[in-house]
């Protein structure tokens, strides 16, 4: 939480220093960082916090009569944020096996002993890899609602990655493919990135993602 707050200051003391000329006053300055701490609560999905609530406790911590210590709070809001994080996550996994269950009855997916689902819309030909190749592909990935969270095509060049070295989903599934393929694979969870996906990146937890992938070549 101190981290946030840090970047709402500078970056409103920032902004405003660039925007405004002369220098604002502290009303505008309470104003502006009262704007941007709204802003961070919305993105954090808080919208519903009791302003009221908060603005005693801002006012209490500034003149020092706090009833909460700054690390009492700050476990109190770790604890409730990792709460609402878990909530979320299940939510999520729950929609997404219900889109996989959906799926696979659709014509032309089949689905493995692991539960990668995948349709070859190209089947290509030569020697498919094995878990040790490496491989140059185009791609791109997206979420069950179609929001797109990576792409070769949008970058304008293909990829080489030793396929030992990625998401399980991709070994196995690269694997079922032959050099100028092209297949759409439907990869659960617990073979992609699982509950701990990158904390600053576009991919939830738990999510069950959609690739397309071009098999150029393999070495």
């Amino acid at each position: 939480m101190k981290k946030v707050f840090g970047i709402i200051i500078i970056s409103a003391l920032v902004t405003n220093a660039q925007a405004q000329n002369p220098t604002p006053s502290m009303e505008d300055i309470s104003y502006a960082l009262g704007v941007l701490f709204a802003k961070n609560l919305q993105d954090q999905g808080l919208e519903t916090i009791s302003t009221a609530k908060m603005s005693e406790g801002l006012a209490s911590q500034m003149k020092g009569d706090a009833r909460l210590t700054p690390e009492q709070a700050n476990q109190m809001v770790g604890e409730f944020m990792q709460t609402k994080q878990a909530e979320s996550s299940a939510g999520y996994d729950a929609e997404c096996q219900a889109f996989l269950a959906e799926n696979a009855k659709k014509e032309g997916i089949q689905t493995t002993a692991s539960g990668l689902q995948y349709r070859h819309e190209t089947v290509g030909e030569g020697d498919a890899p094995t878990a040790s190749s490496t491989v140059t592909v185009h791609y791109r990935g997206t979420l069950i609602d179609g929001t797109e969270f990576d792409s070769s095509y949008s970058r304008g060049e293909p990829i080489s990655f030793p396929l030992g070295n990625v998401i399980p989903g991709w070994t196995e599934g690269l694997q079922l493919m032959k050099p100028g393929g092209k297949t759409f694979f439907y990869i659960p969870q617990n073979l992609a990135y699982g509950a701990n996906p990158n904390p600053n990146g576009p991919i939830p937890p738990l999510a069950a993602l959609i690739f397309e992938v071009e098999l150029i070549s393999v070495q």
